[in-house]
């Protein structure tokens, strides 16, 4: 077996493997002893318990805020309360930088994932397609684009789309570039959650204080949204015409 094959297929084995230690850690006993239909198994209150503990950690409380995220990222935990809970441990400077390198480096893990864990099956499905050959590889060349203006919409699943990207072929520079789209979003939630005064207010009814900030999100998104809409569509029809030519 060639040198590059067998690192791949450990590093497939070791994500998986990785997959399956977050989901233990993350399971509380109690859910898993009647078969994962325990109601106390709650997301948002595990990772509100986290924060708890993150903000008892003092000056280490930053580093464990980033893994913690990394790890919630790659296990489709809501980041949501993490980022808002960033503003009441950390305040809005502090809370959105940690935000920002946590959401990063745990888009770039599941990234990864994607990338060799799936990447090469659907290569192998494609590969007789000439019409999905063609849109994939000219989402590639326009990859920063399509992830910068994804990243700054909200109505894009944040969690499913790192694993998506992985599948496409866009390349890991334009990927990671392509946080820069979350900068916006991550600073307003980040002011959103310091608002709150403290961890248990996190996920409560928003008041009148946020709306302001709220709408300006949603309106950034719907331009992002409708841009990359029409982008794709656009880049998906110039690759098929080029394609069948």
């Amino acid at each position: 077996m060639h040198p590059h094959q067998m690192f791949q297929r450990m590093l497939k084995f070791g994500c998986g493997l990785a997959g399956v230690a977050i989901a233990l850690l993350l399971i509380p006993p109690s859910a898993l002893a009647d078969g994962g239909t325990s109601p106390e198994f709650y997301p948002q209150d595990l990772l509100q318990n986290a924060l708890e503990w993150v903000e008892s950690l003092g000056v280490l409380g930053g580093l464990a805020f980033i893994a913690l995220y990394v790890v919630a990222t790659v296990a489709f935990l809501p980041g949501s309360v993490l980022t808002l809970g960033a503003g009441v441990v950390f305040g809005v400077v502090l809370g959105a930088i940690y935000v920002f390198i946590g959401a990063t480096l745990g888009a770039i893990a599941a990234f990864l994932i994607g990338r060799y864990w799936a990447r090469d099956w659907i290569s192998q499905k494609i590969a007789g397609n000439q019409k999905f050959t063609a849109i994939d590889q000219a989402v590639a060349a326009e990859g920063l684009k399509i992830v910068l203006l994804t990243r700054l919409s909200p109505i894009f699943p944040f969690n499913v789309l790192n694993y998506a990207f992985g599948i496409t072929g866009v390349s890991l520079r334009d990927y990671v570039l392509g946080a820069i789209g979350m900068i916006p979003g991550t600073v307003l939630y980040v002011d959103i959650g310091s608002l709150a005064g403290n961890l248990a207010q996190i996920g409560a009814e928003n008041q009148p204080a946020h709306l302001g900030i709220q709408w300006t999100i949603r309106i950034i998104g719907f331009i992002a949204t409708v841009a990359v809409t029409v982008y794709v569509t656009y880049l998906a029809r110039k690759a098929l015409a080029e394609n069948l030519q």
